[in-house]
């Protein structure tokens, strides 16, 4: 496996009557014990070890070769868990030697400390999603704090330990994390296996993250975004506030002498990003004075507004019309990879094939490229984000992310896609396989949560020439012309995000190049409805910044972007502050970044808004 962490990423950043009767596996209905949020694992990360790298530090962190199983097909709870840690901090930040992380923003300081986790379910749900408090030894029960965030992406538990973590371990913060119910913990069919809660694999009849419905005949792999039947994304603002209740809960265990620990006297601060900002978006949505503060980087979220519109809407627009309306873009305006010699073929390809299909015009390439570019223009893609999206086109993630989603939206279980997709280990012809053991026991770390990844890919049935993957695209867009009666629409609609709650301080962060999240269709028209009622919420508009910090540790990446987590770590600064009554809520700003260039990163390039 490539172990290069921008490909890591993008490797993201890719027959019975009733299915019930017929199951060979046991029904995961809600149980008082599986509700529970009491912890039910608790673990000490001392000495060599540590809460916010695994004992790895900055170096290790930064290493091309990933943590060891020193059997690859059993690793220990204590391998997987500092290897996923270590992929969730190369997933996320840019820790290239010139990118500045550590040493001009950011922390990877030793935390000793303990981890309580345990699997919660919000009423409902068919599965639970997991909750885990990192409690730093340095925790002040004087001074009590809770930083709550959820994963980004699709991301296991650690999917934000470079954003939550990185800021609230240092400063002595207990620091609680879900999994919104996605992550890593995925489902073997072939040998109905899954994931402990330690991490390590078990078999039915064991207490397993996620046992879905197999249906007789059906193989692969089953992955909890897509699968779980719950439509996670409806309830991210749940699994938030339930990961907040959850860390009361643990903080009493820890410290039995100073409980209880509630919602009056802890102070409780949601941050995310990406998936995980909306989640947190969400969450400042629900009843209850809870909550102290927000702070969401890039979020994804669709609050109905003018210019608003929703994750799928655009994503399946993008995975269409992107390829072919790139190609109007100038050669050098677009930072590699992907490489323009190798992708361009392909890209004409798509033009001609939407020309056959009626989704362009034009009797010639340079006619179709013009017709495509101007479709996407004239919904709101501007030249940044569709410059920076090019990312996503030659890695494919479009793709990946409609399919998770329709499959969530509509509620599929296994064999019952809208479009037909399924799961698999895949042969270097695509077709699918069964996994090895090695394979298996590594996918709660190495998995991003969303296949392709980690030796799992996308099976697709509709594969035709000349353009292999148009068809399922095609299908995939189509769901949202079949209206809301159906599964999926409902599922989408439920998914709607409504106006905080008054009085709640909010900051909103999101770079104007974003390509993947762009700003005019998630955090404006969100902040700009939410302005106009009242609430108290202040937005970040950052130049020169896209969505995958990541990927800044490519040099042609690096050089024309900023990374967004110093913004995110200042917005925590300033309304933490401010909860301290030593500053007002950050002002609203459009933030003159400089990118690096060829150099290295500075600290004046950020030009972060002073404090109030």
């Amino acid at each position: 496996m490539n172990n290069n962490p921008c490909l890591r990423l993008a490797a993201i950043l890719l027959a019975c009557l009733s299915a019930a009767a017929c199951s060979t596996s046991p029904s995961r209905a809600p149980t008082k014990e599986a509700a529970m949020i009491e912890p039910q694992r608790e673990t000490e990360h001392r000495g060599s070890d540590d809460l916010l790298t695994a004992g790895l530090g900055l170096a290790g962190l930064r290493g091309m070769t990933p943590p060891g199983f020193a059997d690859a097909a059993a690793p220990t709870a204590e391998e997987l868990r500092r290897r996923s840690i270590w992929n969730n901090w190369r997933g996320i930040a840019d820790l290239s030697l010139t990118g500045g992380y550590g040493e001009v923003y950011g922390s990877v300081a030793h935390v000793p400390g303990r981890e309580f986790s345990a699997f919660a379910t919000v009423p409902g749900a068919k599965q639970p999603h997991r909750v885990l408090l990192q409690v730093p030894d340095s925790f002040d029960t004087g001074k009590r704090c809770v930083v709550v965030t959820a994963s980004s992406g699709s991301r296991g538990i650690y999917g934000s330990i470079a954003v939550a973590g990185a800021w609230g371990l240092p400063k002595g913060c207990a620091v609680a994390y879900t999994d919104k119910g996605a992550g890593t913990d995925y489902y073997d069919i072939d040998t109905h296996t899954g994931v402990k809660l330690d991490g390590t694999r078990g078999e039915l009849g064991e207490t397993l993250a996620f046992v879905p419905e197999v249906p007789v005949g059906m193989s692969g792999v089953a992955f909890k975004h897509a699968l779980s039947g719950d439509n996670p994304e409806a309830d991210w603002g749940r699994h938030v506030k339930q990961a907040a209740e959850f860390a009361l809960s643990a903080l009493d265990r820890a410290f039995p002498q100073a409980k209880p620990f509630t919602f009056e006297n802890t102070r409780v601060i949601a941050v995310g990003i990406s998936n995980g900002g909306g989640a947190v978006l969400r969450a400042a949505e629900l009843d209850g004075d809870w909550l102290d503060a927000v702070v969401a980087g890039e979020p994804n979220v669709f609050l109905p507004a003018p210019g608003s519109r929703t994750l799928y809407d655009y994503t399946t627009e993008a995975a269409l019309l992107m390829p072919c309306a790139l190609l109007h873009l100038p050669v050098d305006s677009l930072p590699q990879p992907p490489l323009r010699a190798q992708a361009e073929p392909l890209w004409t390809t798509r033009c001609s094939a939407l020309k056959s299909a009626g989704l362009v015009s034009g009797d010639d390439a340079a006619a179709q490229v013009n017709s495509a570019y101007d479709q996407l223009r004239a919904k709101g893609w501007t030249d940044r984000s569709l410059i920076a999206g090019a990312l996503s086109v030659g890695f494919d993630l479009w793709r990946a992310v409609a399919v998770t989603y329709a499959s969530a939206y509509a509620r599929a279980g296994i064999g019952e896609h809208p479009c037909g997709y399924s799961f698999a280990a895949q042969n270097p012809d695509f077709s699918p396989r069964e996994a090895t053991a090695a394979e298996r026991s590594a996918w709660f770390a190495d998995g991003s949560g969303i296949p392709p990844g980690a030796g799992v890919g996308i099976i697709d049935t509709q594969l035709a020439p000349p353009d292999f993957t148009l068809p399922g695209l095609q299908c995939l867009r189509g769901l949202l012309d079949a209206g809301g009666t159906t599964a999926f629409g409902k599922g989408l609609a439920a998914t709607t995000a409504a106006l905080p709650q008054k009085d709640l301080p909010m900051v909103v962060i999101h770079g104007l190049d974003d390509g993947l999240v762009p700003p005019a269709f998630s955090s404006a028209p969100y902040v700009a409805a939410s302005k106009a009622a009242g609430r108290e919420i202040s937005y970040w508009q950052v130049k020169h910044a896209q969505h995958f910090d990541g990927f800044l540790a490519l040099p042609a990446y690096g050089a024309r972007y900023v990374p967004l987590l110093p913004y995110v770590y200042a917005a925590l600064d300033q309304v933490s502050a401010q909860l301290d009554g030593k500053g007002k809520l950050p002002a609203d700003a459009v933030i003159e970044s400089t990118p690096r260039g060829a150099g290295a990163v500075e600290a004046e390039q950020f030009a972060i808004p002073a404090q109030p």
